[in-house]
């Protein structure tokens, strides 16, 4: 079984890394007033330079920049992008963290106030400045998916003045989506990633009890979601690989919902027109491999079995038993494998060390390359 030559490879990633505690250092100093823009930016480009060597001496194919002039993964383009629309400093209980002892954060819910409208190509000049880097590798580019605010907002959130008809609100999202895409894909590049952060959820009791109460049904929502997704994909150039990341909360090691992929795989894998999925499948949350044998024989999967929210490196035998496990219901020339989710959605990373981090990369590309003969690109 030969490695694939385009994305997605054998060996994967979701796309964020540790900062550096340079880079923290100098983003506080600037929301301090103590550097500026450029000062801010140099400190970013000399960090970025250096997580992209780390990918490509570890044995990645596809580069990223670490999200590393993001806040959140959402900065790149979703709720703060568009300036119409607000934080809402009220908080809905439904959307809070969990994690391993029982701590609870809070989670932030979107208002929507103004039109959204497409500010211009957000993410061009960074991907020209990877592009520069990334060598014999491919540049990719993660984007919140367009779910996000919806998922969190819900009707009462997103004005009825502004958008008495919802559709305008979808057709709004699509629309900038199809030119953040469009221009990136005028830069060259050519691998972008969707990281969507609603479906997977949608099987969780907590989640569905939470948007009932607002009135939302999660099977009408799946149905509304899949729509959305597929229309951007619609509208995307068909040689730019666009798969897709499903996450059930990734901060600072939290999670927001536990749930197996059983009662969505329908839709997600027959109805969705994206080519490969970037799935969860780290621990008892995320469910079994059952569920795979709803993904059609064109399309592929990257398994996110090892860990980005906790600190012991996994034993390379259990990994490859999961794989066995997993090919029982998927061809496993259609599978790759990956960490389960970024290593740092926010800024202030998940509760690991670099040497950690390096550690779980090197573990992915050493299966991949023992399982599939993967090289790096």
């Amino acid at each position: 079984m030969a490695a694939p030559v385009n994305p997605p490879f054998r060996a994967e990633h979701i796309g964020s890394f540790l900062r550096p505690a340079s880079l923290l250092a100098a983003r506080s100093d600037h929301e301090s007033g103590k550097i500026d823009d450029a000062a801010l930016r140099q400190a970013e480009d000399l960090a970025i330079q250096q997580v992209v060597e780390m990918q490509r001496s570890l044995g990645l194919s596809s580069i990223t920049d670490g999200e590393y002039r993001r806040h959140a993964y959402s900065d790149s383009f979703s709720v703060d992008v568009f300036d119409e629309v607000k934080i809402g400093s009220t908080v809905d209980r439904n959307w809070t963290y969990s994690d391993t002892s029982g701590r609870v954060t809070e989670g932030r819910v979107p208002l929507v106030v103004g039109r959204l409208t497409w500010p211009g190509p957000v993410n061009v000049d960074n991907f020209n400045f990877i592009a520069g880097l990334a060598g014999n590798g491919v540049p990719k580019i993660t984007l919140p998916g367009p779910c996000y605010i919806h998922f969190r907002s819900g009707r009462d959130n997103i004005s009825p003045e502004v958008y008495p008809d919802l559709d305008d609100f979808w057709n709004d999202l699509v629309v900038a989506y199809e030119k953040e895409i469009g221009a990136l894909y005028e830069a060259g590049c050519r691998y972008i990633q969707l990281d969507e952060t609603s479906i997977a959820k949608l099987g969780d009791p907590k989640i569905r009890e939470g948007l009932a109460r607002r009135g939302d049904d999660w099977e009408d929502l799946l149905g509304t979601y899949t729509d959305v997704i597929n229309e951007i994909a619609r509208r995307t150039p068909k040689d730019l690989s666009l798969g897709i990341h499903l996450c059930r909360g990734n901060k600072a090691g939290s999670w927001q919902a536990e749930a197996g992929y059983d009662d969505v795989a329908a839709q997600l894998f027959r109805k969705l027109e994206i080519r490969f999925y970037f799935l969860e499948f780290d621990s008892p949350r995320a469910g079994g491999f059952e569920p795979l044998a709803e993904v059609p024989d064109d399309k592929t999967v990257i398994l996110g079995l090892v860990s980005t929210k906790a600190s012991a490196v996994e034993d390379g035998d259990e990994i490859r038993r999961r794989i066995d496990e997993a090919a029982k219901f998927i061809d496993r020339d259609r599978l790759c494998i990956s960490p389960q989710c970024g290593f740092a959605s926010i800024d202030v990373g998940n509760p690991i060390t670099i040497e950690q981090q390096a550690a779980k990369i090197g573990l992915v590309v050493d299966i991949a390359r023992d399982l599939w003969g993967y090289e790096p690109a």
